[in-house]
């Protein structure tokens, strides 16, 4: 049995993994006849936004706690991941990617990855491991392998912002997955456009039927 990392950024759209995609993500990972493990890094999140108002918190959270929620409490510390012991690594979004995972959501083209998450995109590259990468999560692709196709959807923003890092956008609408043959890197725009959770569906179980096929 084939077995995926999902690295989830949090719990929540606004500050931690999109509960949606991480949800369709495990479904279509188990529907399709393999197995995960649900990982996150053990650091404190950017803030914390009330899902109700939109508005910032005055607490404190951690990431993994956080995304221990939607792994149910079967979730371990990034820190443990062996990319040898799994056959694909894949990365639902959230603006806690971009917020906790990465620096996008502040310093756009110049932002950074954190070490953790850098070194598993990297590993799993470099052992011909199959990566994907949801929603937003494709610009941490782009800023730490540069030379790379794949795809957010059409936000004209994103894409510049990808291009700039030396990526190569593609357009995409529902459903659609980007795969670089090159890098085994797959992508898919989720809600990076205005998607239903019908789509969100279609999005995860495209993509990972796509992973499955190069193992």
């Amino acid at each position: 049995m084939k077995k995926f990392a999902v690295i989830l950024a949090g719990c929540g759209v606004y500050d931690g993994a999109e509960i949606h995609e991480a949800v369709m993500t495990l479904y279509a990972i188990a529907k399709n006849g393999a197995a995960y493990q649900c990982f996150a890094p053990d650091i404190k999140q950017h803030h914390v936004v009330n899902h109700l108002t939109g508005k910032e918190m005055p607490e404190s959270r951690n990431v993994l706690v956080e995304s221990a929620r939607i792994a149910r409490g079967k979730i371990k510390p990034l820190s443990e991941l062996n990319i040898r012991d799994f056959d694909a690594v894949i990365f639902p979004g959230g603006f806690g990617v971009a917020k906790n995972l990465c620096s996008y959501a502040f310093d756009g083209a110049d932002c950074t990855v954190i070490p953790e998450v850098s070194e598993v995109i990297r590993e799993a590259v470099t052992m011909r491991k199959p990566v994907g990468a949801l929603c937003i999560s494709p610009v941490m692709l782009a800023k730490v392998l540069g030379n790379v196709e794949l795809t957010i959807g059409h936000d004209g923003k994103t894409a510049n912002d990808i291009e700039k890092m030396g990526a190569r956008h593609r357009q995409t609408t529902h459903g659609q997955v980007v795969i670089d043959q090159k890098h085994k890197v797959f992508t898919t725009p989720c809600y990076m456009l205005d998607a239903t959770v019908t789509d969100i569906a279609t999005g995860a179980d495209n993509i990972v039927k796509a992973m499955l096929e190069v193992m």
